[in-house]
């Protein structure tokens, strides 16, 4: 099991790449999962569904299974916000684990960057960021890139620059929670 983050400001186009590499991926016979961070609440289920009683109600956990899924919800009522390590921990073994989001964290990256934005690099910025995707050259990067749209390249570079597991654990472990999120905590 491998892990590889992908960082970039909002509009980069990470989320459009992401689905991109992943179907790929799956297409090569890789099992591939995704872990994405929310900066709000969200909600997976729905007012006027059991599910959603329950976890109204107080619920800690509400597990909701069929025979084409499950999803575990753990409401944190008050605790802090897990981090990258914790849900990292959760997942089912699997080929690879691709991380949207928790950028302050110390796992291995690959910048995505679209000029339009208007945006700095972040390369600088954010420890552990081995490759660029982007739509222009990145000025004073001396690592791999790949442009935003050729995906096969993109795909490539990601599974280059992911880690083992058990490096990326330890390094986490390590370095602890982020500046940033020990201030949510």
């Amino acid at each position: 099991m491998k892990v590889i983050g992908l960082a970039g400001w909002s509009g980069a186009g990470k989320t459009t790449l992401l689905v991109r590499i992943v179907a790929l991926l799956a297409a090569r016979g890789l099992e591939v999962a995704t872990l994405k961070h929310a900066h709000h609440a969200f909600d997976i289920d729905q007012p006027g569904k059991d599910s959603h009683a329950h976890r109204a109600a107080g619920a800690h956990q509400v597990l909701v299974a069929s025979a084409h899924r499950y999803a575990l919800i753990r409401e944190l009522r008050g605790a802090p916000e897990p981090t990258l390590a914790d849900l990292l921990r959760k997942l089912s073994p699997c080929d690879l684990v691709i991380v949207e989001g928790f950028k302050s964290y110390a796992h291995p990256k690959v910048e995505i960057h679209r000029s339009a934005n208007g945006k700095p690099w972040l390369f600088g910025e954010l420890s552990h960021v081995s490759a660029i995707v982007a739509d222009a050259p990145a000025p004073g990067f001396s690592g791999p890139a790949a442009d935003l749209d050729d995906v096969e390249a993109a795909t490539a570079l990601v599974l280059a620059a992911a880690e083992p597991l058990s490096e990326v654990l330890a390094r986490l472990d390590a370095a602890g929670r982020p500046e940033r999120q020990r201030q949510k905590s």
